[in-house]
């Protein structure tokens, strides 16, 4: 090959005098990798800045040979809490107060058979609520009803049990320490007017005595006189 290259350099050399000589080309050796392209573009010394990919979202694919996730636990029923209305507050003392004097008032104008009808009410009432003022309403039916002479010896029991129950400053324990002074004084009134009843009929049973005896004496006195004198005559 050597040999070649010597043999062109001296043709090249012969034809120098004709003219100007071509530019001799070299022929391209195989072992230097220059000679297969032109020359490598400089690299630039300025680092790249990276480019980043923008985040692929894949969604993941279940392996055939995993386990398939658990349904979801069912959700329980909303539980609904029903809130029950507060209780109305027990009326306070004065209120009930008001509502006794009422009644009474009100009592006052019945007629019999609708005060035996509200005497069963009361009765009813205190059975389920033993207060002071449960006895001091059916006491004053009892003192209007009177079916019995015992009517008013239970309201004065009734009366009683309030004025030994109720505070000493309580309005109920006054209404019915007045309540029992009437009563009282209606008995006494009505042992009164029994007493003197009774002492009236003494006296006119006593006048009706005096004028039997006295008819008898003058039944006898004359029945003998005219019997004498009849028997005188017959002679």
């Amino acid at each position: 090959m050597k040999r070649g290259m010597c043999a062109a350099l001296a043709i090249a050399i012969a034809l120098g005098g004709c003219g100007s000589l071509p530019t001799p080309v070299m022929p391209a050796d195989e072992n230097d990798p220059a000679t297969y392209g032109p020359d490598p573009q400089p690299i630039d010394p300025t680092p790249l800045e990276p480019i980043e990919a923008p985040l692929a979202t894949t969604t993941p694919v279940p392996s055939p040979m995993a386990t398939p996730p658990a349904p979801p636990a069912a959700t329980p029923p909303a539980v609904i809490v029903v809130t029950p209305p507060a209780a109305p507050a027990p009326p306070s003392e004065d209120e009930q107060m008001i509502a006794l004097l009422a009644d009474l008032q009100r009592f006052g104008g019945m007629q019999a058979e609708e005060l035996k009808r509200e005497l069963t009410v009361a009765s009813q009432a205190f059975s389920r609520q033993h207060t002071d003022i449960n006895r001091v309403r059916l006491a004053v039916l009892y003192t209007l009803v009177r079916q019995s002479p015992q009517d008013d010896q239970r309201a004065l029991q009734l009366f009683e049990n309030v004025s030994k129950s109720a505070p000493a400053t309580s309005p109920v324990r006054h209404l019915a320490a007045v309540l029992q002074t009437q009563v009282i004084e209606r008995q006494r009134a009505v042992h009164d007017e029994q007493q003197k009843a009774d002492a009236a009929i003494q006296k006119l049973e006593a006048l009706r005595a005096m004028e039997r005896s006295l008819l008898r004496d003058r039944v006898r006195s004359g029945g003998g006189g005219g019997a004498s004198g009849a028997g005188g005559s017959g002679r």
